[in-house]
């Protein structure tokens, strides 16, 4: 998947049209950033009047949805863009992660029942939820083994997540004047766990570099004490999976890779349509309401996310280095103003969609300490 035309733009894309300023700037950070590695020429954020028929390497913000979207943008293939391309929105949402409560239940266009066959032992217990009426079934059904946690399938960073304990919590929830609208586009009724530890694994392909890695995620504060996103912390080695493997890894982080790697192959294989020259996924392992030890791939990231940054600080790393194997590498995110840390790279620093102040940057450590 190499960008093999030295004409290539390597341009930034925020698909939402109302992105908020931090992400429309770590886009364009990042874009640069990669741009300066590749050694091609940074052509700015996307614009269809100045870079319509050129020839680009696309950094979209979102996972690009249908083959118009892609076509106007100028992405065929992988090989143009870091990120992904699927043909229904809701293949890159949580949605996919469970399977429906009955064949009845309702589904989007281009649902495959293949898929959430494919990831069930892979996952936690949990059901998708496509309607208001196809709700409290699902809900009571998963109730019966403990407290369940909702997802609204299109929110990210743990926003607007709710842990329900009971049918009756539940049925408040469905008499919200929204509820219609929240259960239409889309809701995860997942099992709920306790002292969870999320993993994160994923490969990147970038020009002629592949790189796979494996690492955990922390959550932080925002500014109105919501706990969000704040950091990963990877390993990266250049190459793949099988390559990660050979490390000296502890048995809950080869398990959660095994889990990534199927729940990977069942996108391809599911939804042959769908392609991503960046792929990351989050396995959360904790305990369930029984004090059983759980593990599970809870969603997929086939777009600019979190670690991008730490992913594009190992590919500076591993290109400053041919020979190095492996790479230790994090980002940060935080909403308290503070100086950044000696040898920290800055990627962002302003307000942020829900605060007033935000500070993104990436560290760099030796695999080897």
């Amino acid at each position: 998947m190499t960008p093999t035309n030295r004409k290539k733009l390597v341009v930034a894309h925020s698909v939402r049209a109302q992105a908020p300023q931090h992400e429309v700037e770590t886009n364009r950070a990042l874009a640069r950033w990669l741009a300066q590695i590749l050694g091609l020429k940074f052509g700015g954020s996307y614009d269809a009047s100045v870079h319509g028929g050129r020839e680009l390497y696309l950094l979209p913000t979102q996972t690009l949805v249908g083959v118009a979207a892609a076509r106007e943008l100028g992405v065929r293939g992988p090989e143009d863009l870091w990120g992904g391309y699927v043909d229904h929105d809701f293949i890159c949402t949580k949605a996919i992660s469970h399977g429906l409560f009955s064949r009845d239940a309702c589904a989007p266009e281009g649902w495959s029942p293949l898929f959430s066959e494919r990831v069930r032992n892979v996952v936690l217990d949990g059901l998708s939820v496509f309607s208001l009426e196809d709700a409290r079934p699902a809900a009571e059904h998963l109730l019966q083994s403990g407290p369940i946690r909702l997802k609204p399938v299109h929110a990210c960073a743990g926003r607007g997540q709710e842990v329900v304990k009971t049918l009756q919590q539940f049925d408040t929830i469905l008499a919200r004047p929204d509820a219609q609208s929240l259960f239409s586009e889309g809701v995860v009724l997942e099992q709920d766990l306790q002292n969870v530890i999320t993993h994160s694994v994923g490969q990147s392909f970038i020009g002629d570099q592949v790189l796979s890695y494996c690492g955990d995620q922390y959550l932080t504060e925002d500014a109105h004490g919501e706990q969000v996103y704040g950091g990963s912390n990877l390993l990266v080695v250049r190459g793949y999976y099988e390559d990660l493997l050979e490390l000296p890894l502890a048995e809950d982080v080869r398990l959660a890779i095994r889990q990534a790697q199927v729940f990977d192959s069942a996108a391809d294989e599911a939804y042959p349509g769908f392609y991503a020259s960046r792929r990351n996924y989050d396995i959360a392992q904790g305990l369930d309401s029984g004090g059983q030890v759980r593990s599970g791939v809870l969603e997929q990231s086939w777009r600019m996310g979190g670690a991008s940054s730490a992913e594009v600080a190992a590919l500076q790393s591993f290109v400053n280095d041919p020979g190095m194997r492996a790479i230790r590498v994090s980002s940060v995110e935080t909403y308290v103003d503070q100086p950044l840390p000696a040898d920290a790279i800055e990627v962002y620093r302003g307000p942020a969609e829900n605060s007033d102040f935000l500070l993104k940057y990436v560290t760099v450590k030796s695999y080897d300490g």
